[in-house]
Parts: structure tokens; C-alpha cells; sequence
């Protein structure tokens, strides 16, 4: 006896809606008796998760300045995934965002610059993602190379030179050998949208994002090209529509969304080049992604939810003295679940009898 999936005759919608509710789910009741192997009372780790940081003004915003980047890289990740192009090396294109637009506030550091230095920061962190994302994409177009190793293999190449240049020609004469540059100008700065705390406009963007990334996938020809080309690229080619192209346009949108999240991450709550500015948000958006059903809209509440995680794992870190790794354990596991509900809906398990093999000497 042995197992094999077997294709569905049809998909039900009804299931394919409620697979991110079940993924959730099945993850909730994993921790919780991963919390209880640990030693902690499972209720109250999961309310220290996902409870406590609920309670308070300061971990809502928290949550919306986490979730910002999760979601501005996400809407561009689906918009790929969607047409059938594997962008995994959001994270190299979100440092090299980071790095382009740093280039200018660095350039202007002290020279009392102008309102201009901000927008055109965020221009040149959109177009450095859009670059770096190029890459991959026409080694895929090009030469028929793997886009996922490709885009995986410059998030090294990206950390490393951005590494380099905060320890050599960008660091902080006055930071006290610090790998850092010296902090941006306030011209170089994103505003805070309330005073006192980390929550800036680039939230406002990340909105202005996901309705731009619905309507751009919902109510216009190229939104039903990348649909048709990810669901049946030969029927896409008899109706005109050329493949490479569009794996062009998608890895520039998502490259360039990545990039612009990476330049807002640094000019808003970090407010400096440094190394580790990303915690993982590049690879951390591909959950989102999936779990918000590669929908703009289910992208943004499955990016609340993602953020929620991360700063309840800061929670559980100092309440339940357990290690922050254990928001990665939690995420893994979510993706897990999630890819697994999505493959049950196309498929179904089967238990099939292996076949005898004649005996020697037998016809």
C-alpha cells in the first residue's frame, strides 16, 4: 500500500476561501503544543502572541510600522506569483532599495538640501529594485537560467555590498567605528505620522500600494494578462500576449516595491544605513503573499497578521523567556500549512494497494 495525490475533478471555492482560516488555525494548535513541550501554559503564550500586543496604542502601531514593508514587498510578490514568475530575492531588492536611495542622503548629508531630497530618494530606491530585479529576469528570458536561484543568490550579493560600504566609504567618521552612516537629515527622513512614536507616511503608502495592486490586477488589460499568462501561457501566446515580456514587467513591479519599502524602512524608523535592516522581510512577504491568497486586499490583512507575530514574539521573548527564533518556527510552520491546504484543494490524498511482483520462475 502506498499514497499518491490524485488531481480533483472540480475545485471547491468555498475551501479555497476558508484554506487561510485552516492554515491558521492547524499553526495555532502546532505552537501550542510546541508552548506546552516547552513548559508554558499554552493559553496564555498564545494570548501573550496574539492578545497583549492588542491591548496597547503602542504595539498597534508597532504592528502597522512591521507590517508596512511586509506588505508593499507582498503586493509585488503576488503580482509575479500570479503570472507564474518565482521572485524569491525580495530581500536582496529591498537592501538594494535601502542602498540607492541612501546613496543621495549621504551625498546631502549637511549641505542644508531641499524638500526634493526625500522624493527623489524614494524614486532611486524604486529604480534600484526595479534594476536589481532585472537580473534574474532576463537570465530567465534571456538564457533560460533559474529565476528562483538567480533572485535567491544576489540577496548574498546585496547584503554584502551593502555591508561594505556602511564599514568603508559610507561610515560615520563620528560613529565611533560603528558600521553606520551618519543619521539622515531630517529633508532625508520620512514624517512621522504621530508624534512620539515610529508610525510614519510610509504606512499611507502601503495602502496607496494595495489599491493600486487591485485595481491594477482587477480592472485593467494587464491585470487579465498576467492572470491569463499564469493560468495558461499558450492560450496567452494565441491571444498575443508575450511571456517574456510580461516576466520583465512583473519582476520590475516587484523589484521596485521591494526596493521602495527598503528606502522607507531606512529614511522612516531606522533613519540610517546599517547592517541587518531587514529582519526578513523579503522572505517573510512570500508568506504573505500565499496567505493573503496573492490578493492585495488579503494581502494586507495577512500582512496585519504576520506583523501581529513578529511583535508578539518581542513579547514572548521578555514574558515567557522563550527564544525570538520562535516567530521564524511559527512562520515556517503557517507557510507549511498554508502551501499544504492549497495542494489538498487541487488534490486528494489516496491510499493505492502496490501491485505483486511475479516470483522468479513464474510467467
Amino acid at each position: 500500500m502506498h499514497l499518491v495525490l490524485e488531481r480533483r475533478a472540480e475545485r471547491s471555492v468555498q475551501v479555497a476561501l476558508a484554506s487561510p482560516l485552516i492554515a491558521i488555525a492547524l499553526t495555532l494548535a502546532t505552537m501550542a503544543a510546541l508552548f506546552w513541550l516547552l513548559g508554558k501554559n499554552p493559553l496564555v503564550a498564545l494570548g501573550v502572541y496574539f492578545v497583549d500586543p492588542l491591548t496597547d496604542a503602542y504595539t498597534l502601531q508597532e504592528i502597522a510600522v512591521k507590517a508596512t514593508p511586509l506588505v508593499m514587498i507582498a503586493v509585488g510578490l503576488s503580482v509575479c506569483y500570479i503570472a507564474n514568475v518565482w521572485n524569491i530575492g525580495a530581500e536582496g531588492q529591498f537592501i538594494i532599495g535601502a542602498v540607492a536611495g541612501s546613496w543621495l542622503a549621504v551625498r546631502t548629508q549637511g549641505a542644508d538640501a531641499g524638500a526634493w531630497v526625500l522624493p527623489a530618494m524614494l524614486a532611486l530606491g524604486a529604480l534600484g529594485g526595479a534594476l536589481y530585479a532585472m537580473i534574474p529576469a532576463i537570465c530567465r528570458v534571456r538564457f533560460g537560467a533559474s529565476e528562483i536561484l538567480v533572485s535567491l543568490m544576489l540577496v548574498y550579493v546585496a547584503d554584502l555590498l551593502m555591508d561594505f560600504l556602511v564599514r568603508g566609504p559610507w561610515r560615520d567618521p563620528h560613529g565611533l567605528n560603528f558600521p553606520t552612516t551618519a543619521e539622515f537629515d531630517p529633508v532625508a527622513t520620512v514624517p512621522v505620522l504621530v508624534e512620539g512614536s515610529r508610525l510614519h507616511a510610509g504606512a499611507i503608502l502601503a495602502l496607496m500600494v494595495v489599491l493600486s495592486g487591485a485595481v491594477l490586477l482587477g480592472r485593467t488589460l494587464k491585470g487579465f494578462e498576467i492572470r491569463l499568462v499564469g493560468a495558461a501561457p499558450k492560450a496567452a501566446a494565441f491571444a498575443g500576449f508575450d511571456g517574456r515580456r510580461l516576466t520583465l514587467f512583473c519582476f520590475a513591479l516587484s523589484g521596485a516595491l521591494a526596493g521602495l519599502a527598503g528606502i522607507i524602512e531606512v529614511a522612516g524608523p531606522i533613519g540610517h544605513l546599517q547592517p541587518g535592516i531587514s529582519p526578513g522581510y523579503g522572505f517573510t512577504a512570500i508568506i504573505v503573499a500565499f496567505l493573503g491568497r496573492l490578493n492585495p486586499l488579503g494581502v494586507l490583512i495577512a500582512g496585519l497578521f504576520l506583523a501581529l507575530t513578529v511583535i508578539g514574539g518581542e513579547g514572548a521573548q521578555i514574558a515567557l523567556k522563550v527564544p525570538l527564533d520562535l516567530t521564524k518556527v511559527f512562520q515556517g510552520i503557517l507557510l507549511f500549512y498554508v502551501l499544504a491546504c492549497d495542494s489538498l484543494i487541487v488534490h486528494r490524498i489516496r491510499l493505492v494497494a502496490t501491485p505483486r511482483k511475479p516470483a522468479h520462475g513464474h510467467a
